[in-house]
Formats: C-alpha cells, structure tokens, sequence
C-alpha cells in the first residue's frame, strides 16, 4: 500500500478489551505512521457510531483503508458501513471471542497485523441479513439466544470469558427447547424440538468447529440444525461437537443455503455475531463479495486447544 494513495481511517471502539488491546492498537498505528501513512482515528461513542463512520469512509476519495479495533459487534458495523466500497478493511482484534477476525487468521499479536498489512492480500467478505439488522459470522436461534440474552442484560462495559459461565450454566439448567420450523430455499427442513446455529465463518466460541464447512466468500450460508429436547441430549450434542464428529449425527442436519426462514409459535431468543438478536420470525439472507478484507498469509482460522491457550495466556 502506498501512503500517496491516501489516509488510512482508524476507527476505535475504546470501550473494547483489555489495556493490552488498546497498546496493540497505538503501537499499529505508531509504525503507520513510522512507515509514511497518515492515520486518522476517530472514537466510536455507539455502535451506530461505528457504522457512520464507516460509511462516510466508504464514500470519501481520500480514504484508502480502514482498520478496525474493536470486537465483533464493532467490526460488524464497520463492515456493513463499509458495503459495496473497494476500500479494504483491516481487523485489530480486541473483543472477548474476535469471531471475525479469528476466521480470517488475525490473533492479538502486532506481529499479525503488521504482516497481513504489508503483504496486503485482499480476500472478498459476505455479509448476512437476519430480517433489517446485518452480521458478518455467526448467529443462532434458541439455546445459545438465550444465553447472549442474559450476558447482556447484565454487561457492564467489557467482559471477559468468565462472565459466560453463569448465563450458560443457568441456560442449561433453565432452558425449554422451543420447537421450531426451519425453512432452507423454501423448503421446510425440519420442524421440532431444536437448536439452530447458521452463519459465514467455521468457528464458534472457543473454537468449536459447529459450521465446519462454511467458507466466508463461498455466498452461501451454512446451517446446522441440532435436534435437542433435554440437557442430556445437549450434553451429547456438545461432546459430538468438540469432537467433530456432530455432523455424522442422525439427530443433526448439516447444510447450506441463500436463504433461511426460521419460524415458531414460542417466544425464542437469538443471537447475531454475539449480541441480542430479533424474535423470531427471522428471515436470513447472504450478500456476497459485500466487503474487501485484508488477511494474513497463510491464514487459517484457531482451533479449541488455541483459542483456550489464548484465553488462559
């Protein structure tokens, strides 16, 4: 990239990570500039801040990249900001589970950034629709809706992994199993006792490979659906899961779409890229090639024993 092709625009959520994330984001843009680049931050006071911001980047003739700090509720709305522009976007990961940028191959090393930076490879990202809201990753309907549901119901700023345990410990003890009609292209799949997970991107929390298949460039969404009616059936969906084996399961059905209706006669909780999602009924749709991404080389998203390393570091 050259610094005569324009400013490069550093959008901030300062809300996001740790004090570590934040020296992760003043020493980026310390060798941007080092390196002749002119870096101008602005601070996001929302998340609709974020995508303002974006937008007015996408469409501004002196912007030439955007880097993104912040987790992935940020990232989503920069991303949908940024629809439609060929302006790339760089990932500074600073949430707690960095979905996103975890798929694209970025962990919390300047190291990462600065290589993906200047080897400038560019890659195509999708974005999902789930009725008028937009996500990049991963989103879900019933059991893991629920738990995002209480996680922010009792957030306070930045959280950590250990303030999931609670929500997903109560939600497994609490949760009813709410049946379900789910519709793929039209055609009802399956209609039942469920748990459904769908999105862009292979990798779960803490690394669990649920949509293993997915290609966040492919314009397709992937969809599994866990046929669930107790805890003990969860438990077992869960193990099937950990250990990649879940979509060999009679009792899941695996595959991939354009379009997704979910549907129910209950009242059922979802998620979008880890923050509350509409009720049900939900329309999903996929937008493809919608953002240009920069990646690292040889990218590839982390695993379970990584992502647990990483957080335990």
């Amino acid at each position: 990239m050259n610094p005569n092709n324009g400013y490069i625009k550093m959008i901030v959520n300062p809300g996001s990570g740790s004090s570590s994330n934040k020296l992760l984001v003043r020493r980026f843009s310390d060798y941007l500039r080092q390196s002749g680049f002119d870096v101008r931050t602005e601070y996001t006071k929302s998340l609709e801040d974020a995508q303002a911001i974006a937008t007015q980047a996408a469409v501004s003739y002196d912007v030439s990249m955007v880097a993104v700090a912040g987790g992935d509720g940020t990232i989503r709305e920069v991303a949908h900001g940024l629809q439609g522009s060929d302006k790339p976007m760089i990932i500074l990961p600073c949430g707690t589970e960095n979905l996103l940028a975890n798929e694209l191959g970025y962990n919390e090393k300047l190291s990462t950034i600065i290589n993906a930076f200047d080897n400038e490879i560019i890659r195509p990202l999708d974005l999902c629709k789930a009725n008028e809201r937009f996500f990049t990753s991963v989103a879900g309907a019933g059991f893991d809706g629920e738990i995002v549901h209480t996680v922010d119901a009792q957030r306070e700023g930045h959280i950590t992994h250990l303030e999931y345990f609670h929500p997903i410990w109560q939600t497994f003890w609490n949760h009813r199993y709410p049946v379900m009609k789910i519709q793929a292209d039209g055609e009802t799949i399956f209609q039942g006792k469920c748990l459904v997970i769908f999105g862009n991107i292979s990798r779960y929390a803490v690394g669990l490979p649920i949509l293993r298949d997915a290609d966040y460039s492919d314009g397709l969404l992937d969809l599994c659906i866990y046929k669930c009616n107790s805890r003990l059936h969860l438990a077992k969906h869960a193990l099937m899961t950990v250990l990649k084996k879940h979509t060999y399961c009679k009792d899941v059905i695996y595959t991939q779409c354009k379009n997704l209706k979910i549907t129910s006669a209950e009242a059922v909780a979802t998620e979008l890229d880890g923050d509350p999602g509409p009720d049900l009924p939900l329309e999903v749709t996929i937008m493809p090639n919608s953002v240009k991404v920069i990646v690292p080389p040889n990218a590839t998203p982390a695993g379970i024993r990584t992502k647990l390393m990483r957080i335990l570091d």
